[in-house]
């Protein structure tokens, strides 16, 4: 496993839900002179998925070579299949990471793209309307679903940019040894520098070379806690090492709140409630946002260590799927998404001890018994890593 390779000099705008995500990304692909790698876990047929296929198939019109990934159980075997005719047919070229399970349960989870290795996005926006629940029922949300991306100008996008060629050759089938290529070609070619001030990396999580890295970069920031943490999640079920990590930062006088999005899966929620009782009682504040989807994976730590990405902090996301986020360190960045939890932590419920001491048993037992069968499951998925 590689370490962070942070880079100076880095332009990094944070955008707030679709509103500022997709028109920044359409003006992107539609300034696009040579190449345009995207990959996304879904890719929806919804006047927003379709807003960016038209950009893409405008680009590929004009000469861009684009390049498309779109996980298949994310996007849905019909849509896929739509995508890649529709693709095709205006020269675009389309890959559907692990159909059918040919490459065992692992997802492509990632969601970024990158132009002219000039500019990139990353973050945990899929390609879909952001009123629009994405859990394949398609029901209407009350309010834009709560997720950020950011916009990336400086030496980082060269990073990402070797990050989507090498996961797009790899679906070529070439064999392995072009990740330790492409990382060789990283470390020697010249960067465009801007005059930027963001420090920041990119940290990705495959079955490769990087197994645990997202999980060791949230670590560390953890462990590093001087007076605040600060996220937010909407899938909570990390292993031992990560709660431990938050327990014990807040059992040192760090202020650490944990806001996590509740009422898409029941299962889900459950496996998050088991954990609450253990988490409360070391002092980590505790919060449930139900105004609408909360689908945001972001941290801050202290005054100027961010992330934003598509990393939950869940067994599947630090353990079996691949996942991209970028790091900054960089005090105003950190500073502008602290304002925005914050925003979100006003608007949610506050999870209190008593209210776990009053809970009838047999919600207790449910709490438990989702949390084994989830731990079991994952342990068998990641051979017994799960519990790390």
């Amino acid at each position: 496993m590689r370490p962070v390779d942070f880079t100076a000099h880095n332009q990094i705008t944070l955008l707030f839900r679709g509103a500022e995500f997709f028109p920044a990304l359409i003006a992107a692909i539609d300034a696009a002179e040579f190449d345009i790698y995207l990959e996304t876990y879904i890719f929806a047929l919804d006047p927003v998925g379709n807003a960016v296929k038209d950009a893409l198939l405008r680009a590929a019109a004009r000469g861009v070579a684009v390049h498309v990934i779109s996980d298949w159980l994310g996007t849905g075997h019909a849509q896929s299949v739509i995508l890649q005719r529709e693709f095709r047919a205006g020269g675009v070229q389309h890959r559907i990471f692990n159909a059918w399970f040919r490459r065992g349960v692992a997802r492509t989870h990632r969601k970024l793209c990158v132009m002219d290795r000039k500019l990139a996005f990353l973050g945990g926006l899929n390609i879909n309307d952001d009123m629009i629940s994405d859990d394949g029922f398609d029901d209407p949300l009350p309010a834009p679903r709560w997720d950020f991306a950011v916009r990336i100008a400086g030496p980082l996008v060269f990073t990402i940019h070797e990050e989507a060629r090498a996961q797009w050759r790899l679906l070529e089938g070439l064999h392995l040894r072009y990740r330790w290529e492409t990382f060789r070609e990283r470390r020697s070619t010249a960067r465009h520098v801007l005059d930027g001030t963001a420090f920041a990396g990119l940290v990705v999580r495959d079955n490769l070379r990087n197994r645990r890295t997202i999980q060791k970069a949230l670590l560390k920031a953890l462990g590093g806690a001087r007076k605040s943490v600060l996220l937010a999640n909407p899938y909570f079920a990390p292993g031992r090492k990560v709660r431990d990590g938050l327990a014990s930062a807040a059992a040192r006088g760090v202020d650490v709140t944990l806001l996590i999005g509740v009422g898409q899966f029941r299962i889900q929620d459950a496996v998050a409630h088991s954990f609450y009782p253990k988490l409360l009682k070391s002092g980590v504040k505790v919060l449930e946002y139900r105004r609408t989807q909360l689908h945001g994976k972001v941290a801050v730590v202290d005054d100027d260590w961010a992330t934003v990405g598509s990393s939950n902090w869940d067994g599947l996301s630090l353990f079996v799927n691949q996942e991209a986020n970028v790091v900054v360190k960089d005090r105003k960045f950190a500073e502008a998404l602290r304002a925005q939890i914050e925003n979100a932590v006003a608007d949610s419920v506050i999870i209190r001890p008593e209210d776990f001491a009053s809970m009838p048993w047999y919600e207790r037992a449910w709490h438990r018994a989702a949390y084994l069968f989830y731990k079991n499951v994952l342990r068998i998925i990641t051979l017994g890593r799960y519990t790390e």
